[in-house]
């Protein structure tokens, strides 16, 4: 072996996932890498390139990753000496999604895949490292200290949650594969496959996979005249097929047709090659799952230009949920998802009123106020807002007041349009009642706060659950503070809104029964929002308020939160997380299955154990009760 190759292997060898490879292997590899010399501000592939046949690792210098968003150069990351990058070629079909530019001179080296990819394959260590950082767009897996030897993925978009949307990378395939028999011909089967626009066919015996046959089957033994057209089909065949269970995500999909070098995987009852035939995936579905990814729908959402496009992009989040839901994905990381993609949503449709109106006279926030202020928007509920405008002179604030009215009804009217129903209570940044000044807000929260219960019969409390959407950080930060400066030991208010939480009907009636709906078009029907979720949601948001946690407003982490300042209590608020997150997916479900909000649960369609999970669910409500109760005074209540 020559001295470089030598220097190439002894310097691979200091870093992940090299350091899982023996120094002969290093030796092997070395021999074929290709050394290149990057001038400074020289790029080595940018955004939409074609895919390169090598991967990358920095040798000396530093190599700059950045992407376009908003129109603006963004830098992701600093690959230094030992980092690897540019790993879109082993998983990916699709062009860069990034730009790798030498920040200084630098020394790079080009590892070809196809000479790579023996090892990865033989190698659960290195394989693992590679997919679980592009699968999961971290740094190096292995690197909790951030020492060097990261490993940046070339799967990256944009998000404050970036770190949650990881979890839901899912996979639509083919549930109608074309199956033939082993004895059928060979041009017919070729001929079968054309027709139905597939690039794989199962060979089965009793919907039992024995073979497959692909695209490059056809390619390589019958084009280049190895077998005749007239044979039978189980001579070209490669067998055993890999098989894969159903539901399975995009990464474990990806790292089995590169463990196993192939384009197509057989999904079966089980997983095994000895069950049922439930569908066929190709390299193809891998890439449509990518454009399905979170990261790609904001992205979609950020270059919508009308409400049209925003519906579609609306309908395929449905989808999504439903899918992730599925594959029993935490209910917590899909609300964190979904919420990111309603925020976009609700973003753009501002943007696009403000582009039809001209540009806003002075600063505001539009602030999303109940479910998707608490992150908890699964479902196209009805929307809630309130439209914050700084303070201007008394001369100026009726035209002022009159732009936000424009731009608050042609938000909600996009909205609307999008799939998202007006709230039949008027609580939106359209209505005039909700769309005023900082000082005029002021003085709505103090009122709320001092003298509840006073001029109105209900406090609102959705108020209290809120998170902004688009504008000045600043104005959402105001009011959070009025918020938590008032109600510090106000124990008239804790008064108002422990009795209001209390005063929700009992989800179970004296014998355990569920509570229905005694009349109206929903009788006999289970109301899991008012009698269920209502109560849990109403209880954490009082005790986060008393106990001055803010930040938080998800009804799941402010129990998390509470466990932790409340520790004495702990058992209680993790109980009532847990049983949140039950009756959430419980709804969500409903309202999936019936394209409603899912309020309202036909028990009659529930099964017998869904019927005990859900009951069981219901139990830690009786303990929040009952803490409200002894930490707040609350004896008696109406």
């Amino acid at each position: 072996m020559n001295t470089i190759a030598e220097h190439i292997a002894d310097f691979l060898k200091q870093y992940p996932p090299f350091d899982n490879l023996n120094f002969e292997e290093l030796s092997e590899i070395a021999t074929s890498i290709r050394v290149i010399n990057l001038e400074k501000y020289k790029t080595l592939f940018q955004i939409n390139d074609v895919l390169h046949d090598s991967f990358y690792v920095v040798a000396s210098g530093v190599i700059n990753l950045s992407v376009i968003a908003d129109a603006e150069e963004t830098l992701l990351n600093k690959c230094v000496e030992g980092d690897i990058f540019g790993l879109r070629p082993f998983f990916a079909k699709n062009n860069y999604m990034m730009t790798a530019k030498a920040r200084e001179e630098s020394i790079i080296y080009a590892i070809p895949i196809a000479v790579f990819r023996p090892f990865v394959a033989h190698n659960p260590e290195v394989l693992d490292f590679l997919l679980q950082s592009f699968a999961t767009n971290t740094s190096n897996p292995a690197d909790k200290e951030n020492l060097s030897g990261k490993l940046i993925s070339d799967n990256v978009y944009f998000s404050d949650q970036q770190s949650e949307m990881q979890y839901v990378q899912l996979l639509n395939y083919n549930n109608t594969p074309l199956k033939v028999a082993p004895t059928a011909i060979v041009q017919d089967v070729a001929k079968q496959m054309t027709d139905a626009l597939t690039t794989g066919a199962i060979v089965a015996e009793n919907n039992i996979p024995i073979g497959i046959v692909t695209n490059t089957d056809m390619c390589s033994k019958i084009a280049t005249g190895r077998f005749l057209v007239t044979s039978t089909i189980d001579k070209i065949m490669s067998s055993p097929v890999v098989t894969v269970i159903e539901n399975i995500s995009l990464a474990e999909a990806q790292l089995i047709m590169l463990k196993n070098n192939v384009t197509h995987l057989c999904v079966t009852k089980d997983g095994s090659d000895k069950s049922d035939i439930k569908g066929i995936i190709s390299e193809h579905d891998l890439i449509v799952a990518q454009a399905n990814n979170p990261g790609v729908l904001i992205k979609e959402i950020k270059r919508s230009q009308s409400t049209k496009d925003l519906k579609l992009i609306r309908d395929r989040l449905t989808n999504l949920i439903q899918k992730s839901i599925q594959k029993n994905i935490s209910l917590s990381n899909i609300n964190n998802i979904a919420s990111e993609i309603n925020s976009a949503i609700i973003k753009r449709s501002l943007e696009l009123a403000i582009l039809d109106l001209g540009s806003p006279p002075v600063r505001f926030a539009w602030l999303s106020i109940g479910s998707q202020g608490r992150k908890e928007q699964l479902l196209c509920t009805d929307q809630d807002s309130i439209l914050i405008f700084e303070d201007v002179t008394a001369d100026k604030y009726r035209d002022v007041k009159d732009y936000f009215l424009k731009l608050g009804k042609r938000t909600t009217s996009n909205l609307e349009k999008t799939g998202y129903p007006l709230c039949p209570n008027g609580h939106m940044g359209s209505n005039m009642l909700w769309c005023k000044s900082l000082t005029d807000w002021t003085k709505q929260y103090n009122n709320w706060i001092n003298t509840p219960g006073e001029n109105s019969n209900e406090i609102s409390s959705i108020f209290f659950d809120f998170e902004i959407a688009f504008g000045e950080q600043k104005i959402e930060e105001a009011i959070e503070n009025v918020i938590f400066n008032n109600v510090k030991n106000n124990a008239l208010f804790f008064d108002f809104l422990g009795n209001d939480a209390l005063r929700k009907n009992s989800p179970l009636t004296f014998f355990k029964k569920f509570n229905i709906e005694e009349e109206g078009e929903h009788k006999k029907k289970f109301d899991i929002k008012t009698r269920a979720l209502m109560p849990l949601i109403d209880g954490a948001r009082l005790f986060a308020l008393s106990q001055n946690i803010r930040g938080v407003n998800n009804t799941y982490l402010r129990f998390k939160q509470l466990a932790i300042v409340d520790p004495k209590n702990a058992e209680i608020y993790l109980n009532c997380a847990e049983a949140f997150l039950t009756l959430s997916k419980f709804r969500t479900l409903e309202g999936l299955k019936n394209d409603s909000s899912g309020q309202y649960i036909n028990l009659q369609e529930l099964s017998k154990v869904d019927k005990e999970n859900l009951k069981n669910a219901l139990a830690p409500m009786r303990e929040l009760e009952e803490l409200i109760k002894t930490k707040f005074k609350l004896t008696q209540f109406s």
